[in-house]
């Protein structure tokens, strides 16, 4: 079993910057992908950050220039590094990573609980 533990949330004023974190722990081989989500009040939850285990990141248009998402040297952990925050960041950030528990096998899709960032101006 694969748990996600997040960290780093907190209450910031606009212009401010904060660092999450994300912790994976349990039984894989890799992870495949890992990701940052969003999910404000009344809205979807949307992909904010994302990166492979290549190294390859994408960005929604909203955060571009602004967040850096990066995996440890392990690749077993995600950070997320969120600068020039703006209220409109505000929202529950949930971390997610696609796991192989050996190499070629199936993936696995795994959550952590969320941790709370808000932005007030």
């Amino acid at each position: 079993q694969v748990q996600l533990v997040e960290s780093g949330g907190g209450l910031v004023q606009a212009g401010g910057s904060l660092r999450l974190s994300c912790a994976a722990s349990g039984s894989f081989f890799r992870f495949n992908a890992m990701a940052w989500y969003r999910q404000a009040p009344g809205d979807q939850r949307e992909v904010v950050a994302r990166v492979t285990y290549d190294g390859d990141v994408a960005y929604v248009d909203s955060v571009k220039g602004r967040f850096t998402i990066s995996m440890n040297s392990l690749k077993n952990a995600v950070d997320l590094q969120m600068n020039d925050l703006k209220p409109e960041d505000t929202g529950v950030y949930i971390c997610y990573m696609v796991s192989q528990s050996v190499p070629g096998g199936s993936q696995y899709r795994h959550w952590g609980q969320g941790t709370q960032v808000t932005v007030y101006s």
